[in-house]
């Protein structure tokens, strides 16, 4: 007779007690058998592409996106229902049917070829669950809690937001490389700077920041985080350009993870390229990271859209700092008054009555409507309407003043309220 003592732990709680297992399953170059194409298999299916594995999708039909996988060769697709065989030589199967007879048959195979099987109409008669899975920079997060799929994904998402805003400290036990990212801090508001731009400066020993960045976002750092205004670089002898470019090859010389903080895109009217240049000339290894430009969301967030079905077909961005007839200026402002589309101008505020005089003066229209927005995306933002004849008197006496960026065009007047 056995006593209690020699029976298993799980066997005395109960198999519907026992906790899951958790474990990372290495699938690349193995066969992953898939059955059903529907909403579940579209979900799982692209996790299961990027870790390599050989995924035999069996299904008499499949969703637009997952009929679109089998046409790239992502996955093998057999169009047929199950048949008993099909897990052979199987080391992992979802079982994702709208056939319950289906389903319980394949799992049954499962069981006898001791393949781990998931099972998305119930869970109990799977021998694998799929936890709620999120990764952040080569970090994997899996949730099991059970029996409450919301409650896990919640936690999932919870501690993936947490790494990737830098509000869940974990840090690196390995060394780091020195090095300087450009990052683009979008519009203004911190809520849209890209995810992977927020890590970046959460993990920065050095913060180089452009006024025209996120500045909420530098009240977030710990205090260790050195936090430089790149408009107070002593500039000396040199321009203020070079001396920023100084500052990212000093900082980043000395071991230090180096974040140059910009507005919109580094790339977009932000010098970001010199600054690449000048690291590589160091031999300073540079991450670039995008940003939303301006020219697009200051005016999506007015409730102008850069381009509209049958009103504008194209839109330009145009550098405003010079004013047209200025010797310096790379701007074909004749061909520009000819384009039928939307015009965005950045950094144009000052310049804009000798802009709109010679848009006009080359043919287009005195009463095209304009939008100048300032500050936008913040809680300061504001805007301003007028016409190409009216725009600069306008901005005068409303007081507009920069950052603020100006739309022409006829999109300006497209919107729920101004039709």
């Amino acid at each position: 007779m056995t006593s209690y003592d020699d029976v298993p732990a799980s066997a005395a709680r109960g198999a519907d007690e026992a906790t899951a297992y958790p474990v990372g399953l290495r699938l690349s170059g193995r066969r992953v058998v898939v059955l059903g194409a529907g909403q579940v298999a579209q979900r799982r299916l692209p996790g299961l592409v990027a870790a390599g594995a050989d995924v035999l999708l069996i299904a008499p039909a499949a969703t637009p996106s997952v009929e679109a996988m089998a046409a790239a060769g992502e996955v093998r697709w057999q169009r047929r229902t199950y048949r008993e065989g099909d897990l052979d030589g199987a080391w992992y199967a979802l079982i994702s049917t709208d056939d319950p007879e289906a389903n319980a048959a394949a799992s049954a195979e499962a069981e006898s070829r001791r393949v781990w099987c998931v099972r998305s109409d119930d869970a109990e008669a799977a021998t694998a669950w799929t936890p709620a899975t999120g990764r952040s920079e080569g970090v994997t997060v899996a949730v099991l809690t059970g029996r409450d799929p919301r409650r896990s994904a919640a936690v999932r998402d919870a501690i993936v937001d947490g790494l990737r805003d830098g509000t869940l400290a974990a840090p690196r036990h390995r060394a780091r490389a020195a090095g300087v990212a450009l990052v683009g801090g979008g519009p203004g508001d911190p809520d849209l700077i890209t995810v992977r731009g927020r890590r970046l400066l959460a993990e920065a020993d050095v913060v180089i920041a452009d006024r025209l960045g996120p500045r909420d976002l530098l009240d977030e750092l710990p205090p260790h985080v050195e936090v430089i205004d790149a408009a107070k670089i002593p500039y000396g002898r040199f321009m203020a350009q070079e001396a920023i470019n100084n500052a990212l090859i000093e900082h980043a010389k000395a071991g230090k993870a180096v974040v140059r903080l910009k507005g919109g895109d580094p790339f977009v009217f932000g010098r970001g390229m010199e600054e690449a240049e000048a690291l590589a000339g160091a031999g300073i290894p540079c991450t670039v990271v995008p940003g939303i430009s301006s020219s697009i969301s200051v005016p999506a967030a007015a409730g102008i859209p850069v381009t509209h079905r049958g009103v504008a077909h194209e839109f330009t961005v145009v550098s405003g700092h010079v004013a047209p007839g200025d010797p310096r200026s790379l701007v074909d402002w004749e061909a520009l008054a000819r384009l039928q589309g939307t015009l965005v101008l950045l950094m144009a505020v000052d310049k804009i009555g000798p802009i709109s005089e010679a848009l006009v003066a080359h043919g287009r229209s005195p009463d095209t409507p304009v939008a100048v927005v300032q500050e936008g995306t913040t809680a300061g933002q504001r805007r301003v309407d007028a016409t190409l004849a009216t725009v600069a008197r306008r901005a005068a006496d409303e007081g507009v003043r920069p950052p603020a960026v100006i739309v022409i065009g006829d999109v300006v007047g497209v919107g729920p309220d101004r039709g």
